[in-house]
């Protein structure tokens, strides 16, 4: 069983920076690939940003160049530093953890945190 918990998001003017983390509790962390997902009431909900076990990291092309995923094994974390912020980033950001092993998906969420981007 995994926990996670997201924290960081706030209301911000265009062109700001905010950092989100979600930290996790529970064992394996380093054995679960890592997704950022965003979710608006008008919208479905999409994918920004994946960071794989060992690292490789992968973007939505609307955040390409502004977002970057990072991990933290040992702080059992992952984080995502979003730079030049659009009003089209509003939105509620939630960490979603998961991984196969034994012949099933172990898929565990946050409960999102709310992102801003208004003048």
């Amino acid at each position: 069983q995994v926990q996670l918990v997201e924290s960081g998001g706030g209301l911000v003017q265009p062109g700001q920076s905010l950092r989100l983390s979600c930290a996790a509790s529970g064992n394996g962390f380093s054995t679960y690939a890592m997704y950022w997902y965003r979710q608006t009431p008008e919208k479905q909900r999409e994918l920004v940003a994946t960071i794989t076990t060992g690292g490789n990291t992968n973007y939505a092309d609307s955040v390409k160049g502004r977002f970057t995923i990072s991990r933290d094994n040992a702080k059992n974390a992952i984080y995502l530093q979003m730079n030049n912020l659009k009003p089209e980033d509003t939105a509620v950001y939630s960490c979603n953890a998961r991984r196969y092993i034994l012949r099933h998906w172990d898929d565990y969420w946050g409960q999102g945190t709310q992102v801003t981007v208004s003048s």
